[in-house]
Formats: structure tokens, C-alpha cells, sequence
């Protein structure tokens, strides 16, 4: 036996109940895992609540990501083997697997060994925050040396990610934070320059940043009333990417700006680069070696146990972290 997270209605994080069950079979083409390590991410409470990019199906599991020991390979997998020590690449439905169990079964192609430079919680930590900026950032946008490249919530581990493959690349990030008190921690997590929205104007920052040029690329979660600003500090072409919609408040358009500065605006999320076998391997590839030259590092913000879980989702939600939530197992 072994437990798992399950919820039966949406609701609020006390809906998440400690399930025991027996530990699972995997079938052909998967791999069960003994967990470590669990990354959170704004997604799973999306998800808890059923507000998220497909309707819940009860009784439901959730998680994307986990670092652990294979346990057991099924039938026709030949890459892993009972022992090597793996993390889990979002690359599936929360309908289909969940990693938030002390044991879980997963499809091999959402597994890769992990460098042994990490702990079980980076690790955790690495794929969401990393592949999802990578796809928009490095895979699409294919951004370079003199490319400005503004992060709206910034301290967010996929801010933080998208701040350091800017960095990784060539490209000059520009963090954007409501909070002063996080203006030094983004600076010393790599950003370039740092705007605090609630003290300064950000059109009239990122045009005195750009020498009035703009920014090429917004990668923006948020939403709301500020697109219509970062759609307006963008360059002649620029690209403005939406991953999220943090802000509950309507996102307008601001048609005449975008069409007179001729603006791509993209809907973004990581299934583009890691539900496709090519992409996703190109992905890893790149993730990797940042990591092992140093120039990519996961941030944790704060380590909380299984048992902990409920608690989690209410820190989660309170929007203060600075990095990654991880929970040990």
C-alpha cells in the first residue's frame, strides 16, 4: 500500500484528501517511481479548483512534477532501469497520471535521468520552470544577444527560469515586480534590471532601459488590465507570450498600438515543446547543459513535507514565494 493525493470536488485546499491504496502496476510503456520530491506548481490549484485547460474528471489526482527511484519499468521499456534515480517532465494529463504519491506510475517518455549534481528537490524543481520558458523564449522567440526581453512576476520559478535563459542566451531581462522588498533578490538571481510596478511607470522604465526602442519579448502569466502596457513597451515586431491568467480581471487589446507596431501576440503553454518527442528531447538537451555549466539553477523558495500537502496549497496560493515550492516524501 501506499498513499496518494486524491479530491473528489473542487474547492479550496482542505478538498485534497491522503488516499491509501494499492501501490500501482505499471503498465507497457510506463515506469513506476518511490518519490522524493514533489514540484508545485500554480497549475495543480488551478486544477484543484477546475478552472484550468481541461475539466476535472472525479475522482481526480493532480501533480506534473517528482524526482525519485525507478522501482519498476513495464514491458517495452528499455531506457530506465529499477534504480536509476529520474524526475518527471509535465508532458501528460492530470486525467491520466498525477505525481502527488508517495509511489506513482508515469509513461516513459515523461522520465529523464536526472544529473547526480542535483538533489531530489531541484530536480523536482527543473522541468515546468525551465521547458516552459525555453519554448517560448529559446525554441520560439529565439532570443539573442541585444533582444530586451520583459518578465512580468518575475520571482516565480518559471519568472526566475526566464530570467536566466535570457541570460543564458545573450538576451537583457527585464523583471517586473510589484514588491520593492523583492527588487535586490531578482537582481541577485541574475535580472538585468528590475522595474517595481507599484513605485515607477513601466512603459516609461522600459523605454528609458530600451533607449526607446522597446522590449522584443514579453512573457507574461498574468493578464489583466497590465497587457495592454506591455503590449504597449514592445518594439516594432515584438512578441508578447501569455502563459497565465493570474489576474481574475479582463485582458484587453490594444488593437491600434499592435497594429501600428505590426505586435504578435501568442498563447503559450508547455505542451507545445514537451508533448512533441523531437522538441522535448531538444529541450532536455539544452536544460541539461545549462545546468551542468551553472548557468541554469533552480530557486527554492520553501520545503514542506507530504504530509504537509493541505498547507502547500494555501502557501501557494498566498502568492509570496520567491522560487520553487517543494515537497519531500
Amino acid at each position: 500500500m501506499s498513499r496518494t493525493i486524491k479530491f473528489a470536488q473542487t474547492g479550496g485546499p482542505e478538498v485534497l484528501e491522503f488516499v491509501d491504496t494499492a501501490t500501482p502496476e505499471p503498465g507497457p510503456s510506463e515506469i513506476r517511481i518511490k518519490v522524493k520530491a514533489i514540484g508545485i506548481n500554480r497549475a495543480e490549484a488551478m486544477w484543484r479548483i477546475d478552472q484550468y485547460i481541461e475539466p476535472v474528471k472525479f475522482p481526480a489526482g493532480l501533480g506534473y512534477e517528482a524526482a525519485g527511484i525507478v522501482d519498476v519499468v513495464g514491458k517495452d521499456v528499455s531506457g530506465f532501469a529499477a534504480g536509476d534515480e529520474v524526475s518527471v517532465i509535465p508532458s501528460f494529463s492530470m486525467n491520466q497520471y498525477g505525481t502527488y504519491g508517495e509511489v506513482i506510475v508515469v509513461p516513459e517518455y515523461a522520465v529523464v535521468k536526472h544529473p547526480a549534481s542535483l538533489s531530489y528537490a531541484e530536480a523536482a524543481s527543473v522541468w515546468m520552470m525551465f521547458v516552459t520558458a525555453y519554448g517560448a523564449l529559446i525554441e520560439d522567440a529565439k532570443v539573442t544577444k541585444g533582444d530586451f526581453v520583459i518578465v512580468p512576476a518575475a520571482s516565480s520559478s518559471v519568472g526566475l527560469a526566464a530570467i536566466q535563459l535570457a541570460n543564458y542566451a545573450g538576451a537583457t531581462s527585464i523583471a517586473l515586480t510589484r514588491s520593492v522588498a523583492k527588487r535586490q533578490q531578482l537582481l541577485d538571481a541574475g535580472a538585468a534590471h528590475v522595474v517595481v510596478t507599484d513605485e515607477a511607470d513601466l512603459l516609461d522604465e522600459v523605454m528609458r532601459i530600451t533607449d526607446g526602442k522597446g522590449a522584443r519579448v514579453v512573457f507574461d502569466p498574468v493578464g489583466g488590465p497590465n497587457f495592454a502596457k506591455l503590449i504597449s513597451a514592445l518594439s516594432f515586431q515584438g512578441i508578447a507570450y501569455i502563459y497565465g491568467a493570474l489576474s481574475n480581471e479582463v485582458t484587453p487589446l490594444p488593437v491600434l498600438d499592435m497594429i501600428a507596431k505590426m505586435i504578435t501576440v501568442k498563447a503559450h503553454n508547455i505542451w507545445l515543446t514537451s508533448g512533441d518527442e523531437t522538441r522535448r528531447k531538444a529541450a532536455v538537451d539544452y536544460v541539461l547543459k545549462g545546468l551542468a555549466s551553472g548557468e541554469l539553477k533552480p530557486v527554492i523558495d520553501r520545503t514542506f513535507s507530504f504530509d504537509e500537502m493541505v498547507e502547500v496549497h494555501r502557501y501557494l496560493e498566498t502568492n509570496g514565494q520567491f522560487g520553487k515550492i517543494v515537497v519531500t516524501v
